[in-house]
């Protein structure tokens, strides 16, 4: 049986069918190609030679015609594999259709060769043939008419046709040709149409196309393309040029993309992603990093807007990141770079030595020639770039890493130095050079201003540590020399020694990052420890480097706990207290010119606190009256701060009142006098100020000076601090002469009475009161409780009443609070008024006068919600109980019912919820209270055991109903919704 190999036609058989369409067919060469049915068609073509609508009819008759033979053909017994290589033209109907409709399009291309819509067609119909059938995509939304190159390359990509099937390039060779030859024939008739090139050029992005036209040839076309078609259409041909250069690969794609670049650098980004692409068979880092740090460049002047959005520093990032991936191909090495530095160096040098040697100014005036290369200018009259051969990407000098990152990176991008110098350090470790990269870790923990740019370059270093003390581990085995083991130990020595300086290292960053940061230095002063020598030097340096204006809290602080460091004798206090040089400091503590004056007082108060430490109380006397000292203009503003706080010193407050302690401490009570004196002559004192002259005064015994003191006081301040001295002021006048000095005192109540606000003086009237009851007249006594109770805040008003009441009625009797009680009816606010009324009605009844108390509860009545205040109505039910009768009661009710009507509103019912917590406690407790009262009793047996109405229906009670009522008129307590309600007829509501 033979193989399916040797079954198969062979290739010169399968070659043999073509070419088919070249030369182009007729019907002298193949008569197959007009049958008698065609006679029609062809007289009449023949009479109509250059009507269009002839020549389109008949092509379309042609191809329905010749696709029904198709769809009727049947399947061809041929291989799969010659199937495939002949594609489209497999069947002999297809080669015939090919034929006939070429003869066709090319008779009418002879009289229409200049028609556009003739030209694609036919050459659609030939790609069809050649290329297979094209997967048409669908696509969602339109296009952008004028896209960036980005997004256009982006469209284009999903765009590109797809075929299915197609001829082999090299078992159709032939009609591969005659289809390009077509097409260049269609180019030379309109060489300025896009579509035709665009369509030309798409078939060489087919996988069968044969490699000769595929490569070279499809170079070429497009190059035509751009040659021929205007500037403006070039867009349109470079997104197809593009995309095959970057199928193509090599050196193609980068001398295609270096072409496109050179006038539209938009695209850039995206070449180097394809120069170091892992599909890339021979990647190009060198030109990718020079790309990307030209881009960075130009970002940073403005000159550059990154498609993907990206910052300057960003695409510098990106820089690294290759700079990093590629380190041998991209940077010097460390010899390379050195040199490089010094020679940089030495430039720097004869150029500063040149301009020392310049030439003086001519004073002959006579021209004078300026050195240095002349100046490229744009058209817009900018400077031109200059040339630099580490943004060439043609230059294959690689690049000097370390001097673009201190002057592209670290001079610009302050804030992201951490990243920098990682890279920079993760560059040199590619490379191997450990000591360089450390070098560079080291530069840049010391440099760094943000504690995550630290954070950073310190965990790189840690970890750069330790991977380096493992393999030196991991190499050694039991043959190690003594110079490994020292190298591993010294390793390990500076691992331990970069661990330990981390405290230091990050509080420098924040010292470098503000060094006024007062709290920062006293940091650096604790983790020092008990090194005195480091302590003292970092105080030193503290104060020589921070500016008093710009620190921040508690400079002064750093200047004391400095005195104080020598006056212990160091940290532990093992030295000898050495007290002159703290003095000095505190000396040059006095000179600074704080942000505030209570800084520079401490400062004063921490001095004086030194010498009475060593027992040198005249020196911290005399230090305090250095202080102290008051200039001769006194006018000075004490919070204008624009004058320095030296000359604001002698208004402190907090100064004078620790001088004036160590005065009364120390000194004689004339000197003392004497400070507190100035205090007050300089108006700066406050009312504890004169409440500690006026008690000082007082245990020496000089009263009547304390009292003096008393009244400057009231004097210098208004109500409501003068009220604190005029309580202390006339309790102790009070206690000193009791009822000696009786007038003096009364005057002294009426001049605090007269300018006290009324939330303020019930203290004073009620002392003024007892003044008089005590030494005075009770009349007296009694106008000022009524005059009180007239001035008093309202608040104050209820509890200066009772206070009235209770003296009138132990001094006049009860019947004398009657005037009382009705003028506080009068004054006080409505629920003051019904507890008042209250205690009136309890008054009266004493009295007997239950008319009296009966008209006070209706009078108090109309202020009370039964809601709210069930305490007003039961204490009123259990009076009428006891000493009223059904008549009295019943109007009792008829009131509540009219007073709950009254305050039957929405407020009314928004505070009856509020009480509806505690309303069943109070039933209980009215409940628990009448139960010695057997009318109540009876009302619970009549409710059965609830609190019910205050009468019952006629059959359960013995009391005798009135007349003309029905007994159906009373309402059971049972089937009542309100425990107090009851139904009276009109007639009797009457």
């Amino acid at each position: 049986m033979p193989s399916v190999a040797s079954a198969a036609p062979s290739l010169q058989s399968l070659t043999s069918h073509f070419p088919i369409a070249s030369p182009v067919p007729t019907p002298v060469t193949h008569p197959s190609l007009i049958s008698p049915k065609d006679f029609h068609r062809e007289e009449d073509l023949l009479r109509n030679p250059f009507s269009f609508r002839h020549w389109w009819t008949a092509i379309n008759a042609t191809r329905e015609a010749q696709n029904a033979l198709l769809k009727l053909e049947g399947a061809l017994d041929l291989p799969p594999e010659v199937a495939a290589l002949l594609g489209p033209l497999v069947s002999p109907v297809a080669r015939e259709t090919l034929q006939r409709l070429t003869y066709l399009y090319e008779s009418a291309l002879v009289h229409f060769s200049g028609s556009f819509k003739l030209w694609k067609a036919y050459l659609q119909m030939r790609m069809s043939y050649v290329l297979g059938k094209q997967l048409t995509k669908k696509r969602a939304g339109g296009r952008k008419k004028f896209p960036e190159m980005k997004d256009a390359l982006e469209e284009e990509q999903e765009d590109l046709e797809e075929w299915e099937g197609g001829l082999d390039g090299v078992v159709g060779w032939e009609e591969w040709k005659s289809l390009v030859a077509t097409f260049e024939r269609a180019l030379m008739c309109l060489p300025k149409l896009p579509r035709l090139w665009l369509l030309y050029t798409s078939i060489f992005n087919h996988p069968t196309c044969p490699p000769i036209l595929a490569q070279s040839h499809a170079r070429r076309t497009y190059d035509r393309a751009l040659r021929t078609l205007p500037p403006s259409l070039h867009h349109r041909i470079w997104v197809r040029y593009l995309l095959w250069a970057e199928s193509r690969g090599g050196l193609t794609t980068v001398a295609i993309y270096r072409r496109y670049l050179s006038i539209d650098p938009s695209v850039t980004e995206r070449y180097t992603a394809i120069l170091l692409s892992p599909s890339n068979p021979a990647p190009r880092p060198l030109e990718a990093a020079k790309l990307l740090l030209s881009l960075s460049r130009k970002a940073a002047r403005g000159e550059y807007i990154s498609p993907e959005g990206k910052s300057p520093y960003q695409l510098l990032g990106q820089w690294l990141d290759v700079v990093e991936a590629h380190s041998e191909e991209v940077g010097l090495g460390v010899e390379e770079t050195l040199e490089e530095e010094a020679a940089e160096d030495k430039g720097r040098a004869m150029e500063h030595h040149d301009d020392e040697q310049a030439a003086p100014v001519s004073t002959t005036g006579q021209l004078i020639r300026f050195a240095g290369p002349p100046v490229a200018v744009t058209a817009d009259g900018k400077p031109a770039p200059v040339y630099d051969e580490d943004e060439d990407p043609n230059s294959s000098r690689k690049l000097n890493i370390e001097k673009i990152i201190h002057n592209d990176g670290l001079a610009i991008y302050k804030d992201q130095a951490g990243r920098l110098w990682t890279g920079l350090a993760t560059y040199w470790i590619k490379r191997g050079e450990f000591e360089r990269a450390k070098e560079n870790f080291e530069a840049g923990i010391t440099s760094v201003l943000t504690i995550r740019d630290f954070t950073q370059i310190f965990d790189a270093y840690a970890e750069f540590s330790e991977s380096v003390l493992d393999s030196l581990m991991n190499d050694m085995d039991e043959n190690a020399d003594e110079e490994d083991e020292l190298e591993l130990a010294s390793r390990m020595q500076a691992f331990e020694e970069l661990m330990d300086r981390r405290p230091f290292l990050v509080n420098d960053v924040l010292l470098r990052r503000n060094p006024n940061d007062v709290q920062e230095w006293e940091k650096r002063v604790a983790l020092w420890g008990d090194d005195d020598e480091k302590v003292a030097e970092t105080y030193e340096n503290a104060l020589s480097i921070v500016n008093p204006r710009k620190a921040t809290a508690n400079l002064h602080r750093l200047f004391i706990n400095f005195a104080r460091f020598y006056e212990e004798g160091g940290v532990k206090g093992e030295g000898e207290p050495d007290l002159n040089n703290a003095r000095k400091v505190l000396e040059k503590a006095t000179k600074v010119n704080y942000k505030t004056v209570e800084d520079l007082a401490e400062v004063w108060c921490e001095w004086a606190e030194l010498e009475l430490r060593h027992d040198n109380y005249d020196d911290a006397i005399r230090v305090l009256q250095r202080a102290a000292a008051i200039p001769k203009n006194t006018k000075i503003n004490y919070h204008d701060h624009a004058l320095p706080v030296q000359v604001r010193l002698f208004k402190s407050l907090k100064l004078w009142s620790f001088y004036v302690d160590l005065e009364e401490s120390l000194g004689t009570v004339e000197s003392a006098k004497a400070v507190y004196d100035k205090i007050l002559e300089l108006r700066i004192a406050n009312a504890q100020v004169i409440v500690n002259y006026a008690a000082f005064l007082e245990e020496n015994k000089y009263f009547e000076e304390s009292f003096k003191v008393y009244e400057r006081g009231v004097e210098l301040f208004t109500f409501p601090v003068s009220f604190e001295i005029w309580n202390i002021y006339l309790s102790k006048f009070v206690k000193r002469y009791g009822g000696t000095k009786l007038e003096r005192a009364r005057d002294l109540f009426e001049q605090a009475l007269e300018k006290c606000p009324p939330k303020s003086c019930k203290p004073i009237f009620l002392m003024y009161a007892l003044l008089e009851e005590d030494h005075g007249l009770a009349k007296r006594a009694m106008s000022i409780y009524d005059r009180a109770t007239k001035v008093v805040a309202d608040q104050d008003k209820f509890e200066m009443f009772t206070i009235y009441i209770a003296k009138a009625a132990a001094n006049y009797g009860l019947t004398a609070t009657r005037p009382i009680y009705e003028s506080a009816l009068e004054v006080l606010p409505d629920r003051q008024t019904a507890q008042m009324c209250l205690r009136f009605a309890a008054l009266e009844r004493k009295l007997g006068e239950i008319d009296r108390a009966r008209a006070i509860y209706a009078h108090a009545s109309q202020f009370c919600d039964p809601r709210t205040n069930p305490e007003f109505w039961a204490e009123w039910h259990t009076f009428e109980i006891d000493t009223g009768s059904e008549d009295t009661f019943r109007e009792m009710l008829r009131i509540k019912r009219s007073v709950q009507a009254q305050f039957n509103t929405e407020a009314s019912y928004l505070a009856a919820q509020t009480v509806a917590a505690r309303s069943g406690a109070t039933k209980d407790t009215d409940l628990g209270s009448m139960s010695t009262d057997p009318m109540a009793a009876a009302e619970r047996e009549a409710g059965g055991g609830k609190a019910g109405p205050a009468f019952v229906s006629a059959k359960h009670t013995a009391l005798p109903r009135p007349k003309g009522e029905s007994a159906e008129s009373a309402v059971d307590a049972a089937d009542t919704a309100n425990a107090d309600e009851i139904h009276i007829s009109d007639d009797e509501d009457i």
